[in-house]
């Protein structure tokens, strides 16, 4: 390769971080477009033949949490069955710092440990399906399920790593940093298979 190939490269590489700085920039120096959107709050308390209560969320943990919009509920079936802890965060602005937070950092601190992982598919309302993050995490002879996501602007993400590709493009492209973490919960009873169910995260599919 010649030197002024080599050169030439050089200058359009240049040209392009040039162009993607300036993009990232002028998205950054405009108010973000944050679209009309449902308040967690409005997610219904009854879901088919699931009845939910909130559960209050601890100044403690909003504080680490940080600005943002949250929802913990406890959806029941009937009250010899397992219950189903949902809890959604959503975050109109990633820009200032306050991002999602994975649940695989939140678990170990109390006291939970990940005995199972993998990625399951899970099916939409629309007739899509989704990939996501299945868990079974344990505490002495406790064991949970646990079923997570990222989700923004009509995408589903198992990967935290995409999330934040997706945050990056996304600020440049729609000049939006909103998103959003979805968490479920369901105990399992001593001899339970971890499996998912339409039965355990039923509650899930509306979300």
């Amino acid at each position: 390769m010649t030197d002024r190939t080599n050169a030439l490269l050089r200058f359009l590489v240049v040209l392009a971080l040039l162009a993607g700085t300036a993009l990232f920039i002028h998205s950054h120096s405009q108010a973000e477009n944050l679209p009309p959107r449902m308040q967690l709050t409005e997610l219904p308390l009854m879901l088919g033949n699931w009845s939910g209560t909130d559960v209050p969320i601890s100044d403690d943990v909003r504080e680490i949490l940080g600005p943002g919009n949250f929802v913990q509920r406890v959806y029941r079936r009937a009250s010899e069955e397992p219950y189903v802890d949902l809890f959604l965060a959503y975050f109109p602005t990633q820009r200032t710092g306050a991002t999602v937070h994975s649940p695989q950092n939140c678990l170990p601190g109390a006291g939970w440990v990940p005995v199972e992982s993998g990625r399951i598919h899970l099916p939409q309302p629309d007739g899509r399906i989704a990939t996501v993050n299945r868990y079974v995490i344990a505490k002495g002879s406790e064991r949970q399920l646990v079923v997570y996501w990222y989700q923004a602007h009509a995408r589903i993400t198992a990967s935290e790593y995409w999330a934040k590709f997706y945050l990056v493009a996304d600020s440049i492209r729609l000049n939006r940093s909103d998103g959003a973490l979805v968490r479920v919960i369901t105990p399992l009873v001593e001899g339970e298979e971890p499996d998912i169910s339409p039965y355990s995260f039923q509650p899930a599919g509306g979300v």
